[in-house]
């Protein structure tokens, strides 16, 4: 069994001693170690990805199915071909970042099932290709909600239970450039409270699929009406009065009509109808906010202030420049040295 096999060095062990080790009485087949380990190994492949990656796979993949059994055509294993049509025939309806999602999907469907990657194709690469250059590859993302918005949205809330709660929401989330499920997956015991402000432990995140965490620091606010740090500390306060002796529960919980506590975490909308909501009654145009515009504000914000890309990266905690400099174009636009305000209009 273990001829011509690389093996751990155990001090020159044999094969007994190893098959010993490994608790094997005798050699097993392949069908048997998949009846033993198989129904572990898939929990573990799924532990690879995160739930909500996984979900929109499945809804992207779902789609691609569909289609292929309107069209009579195997969606698993899929032909490089019918992928390729599959892009041509969607290409008008879908963005072509929403196209390479789909393409991920059908990949990710593939590799499970142990299949040949009908999306490496070179005819599927170039459709793709042709697709992003025929109707570009923009993506259409939400508005950054910028320091100034964020004011007029901040100075419209009251100390009423709900005031109270979507001030801290919208102030903590814009400081730690938090994305919304990190913002609502936010445990009491996760924050410190120091002189200097907030330390928050984020436990798990997007890109940290390995779960280990990394601290976000909160600063004191300039102003008391937008402090982050004070914001909290008046839910919090909120929170212990109605609930004494809460401190390792869901930080932002949900509300009832009449603002009564509910033992619920809030979901990862309910921030965006946060923010669309008070977006609203700030007088702008509540389509163009999500919960993403709290992360995307504060890190076009400071580069418009002028903070270093290694600054907005450390509080964001983008591991590539790309997106970090998309937001530093964004929020220099209007810097003092454009270019059309030197022209002297």
């Amino acid at each position: 069994m273990w001829r011509g096999m690389l093996v751990p060095d155990l001090g020159g062990a044999s094969a007994d001693t190893l098959m010993q080790v490994f608790q094997v009485e005798e050699p097993l087949s392949l069908e048997a170690l998949q009846a033993r380990f198989g129904e572990q190994a898939r929990a573990y492949r799924d532990a690879g990805r995160s739930q909500g990656t996984r979900r929109v796979y499945e809804s992207a993949f779902a789609l691609f199915r569909a289609w292929c059994q309107q069209h009579d055509a195997s969606p698993l294993p899929a032909d490089p071909r019918t992928v390729a049509f599959y892009l041509t025939d969607t290409a008008r309806r879908y963005r072509a970042t929403t196209l390479d999602l789909h393409l991920a999907a059908i990949a990710y469907a593939h590799r499970a099932a142990g299949l040949p990657l009908p999306t490496t194709h070179q005819a599927v690469r170039e459709v793709r290709t042709g697709v992003r250059r025929t109707h570009g590859a923009a993506a259409r993302g939400k508005a950054a909600l910028m320091t100034d918005d964020l004011r007029r949205l901040v100075n419209l809330l009251d100390h009423s239970p709900i005031g109270l709660r979507d001030r801290a929401l919208l102030l903590l989330g814009f400081a730690g450039a938090l994305r919304r499920s990190e913002l609502v997956g936010l445990d009491v015991d996760d924050l410190e409270f120091t002189s200097r402000g907030i330390r928050v432990e984020l436990r798990r995140s997007k890109t940290d699929q390995e779960a280990e965490g990394r601290p976000v620091g909160i600063p004191y606010g300039a102003s008391e009406q937008t402090c982050p740090v004070r914001a909290v500390e008046r839910w919090l306060a909120h929170v212990q009065a109605v609930l004494p002796g809460y401190e390792r529960g869901p930080l932002f919980l949900r509300l009832d009509a009449g603002g009564r506590l509910r033992l619920a975490r809030l979901s990862d909308r309910g921030v965006a109808r946060v923010v669309q909501r008070w977006a609203e009654r700030a007088g702008l145009d509540p389509a163009r906010f999500a919960g993403h515009s709290l992360r995307a504000g504060l890190a076009t914000s400071a580069a418009a202030g002028g903070v270093s890309e290694r600054a907005i990266m450390n509080q964001t905690g983008h591991r590539s420049l790309t997106m970090v400099r998309r937001y530093i174009r964004d929020g220099e636009l209007f810097r003092d040295d454009n270019a059309a305000r030197g022209a002297g209009l």
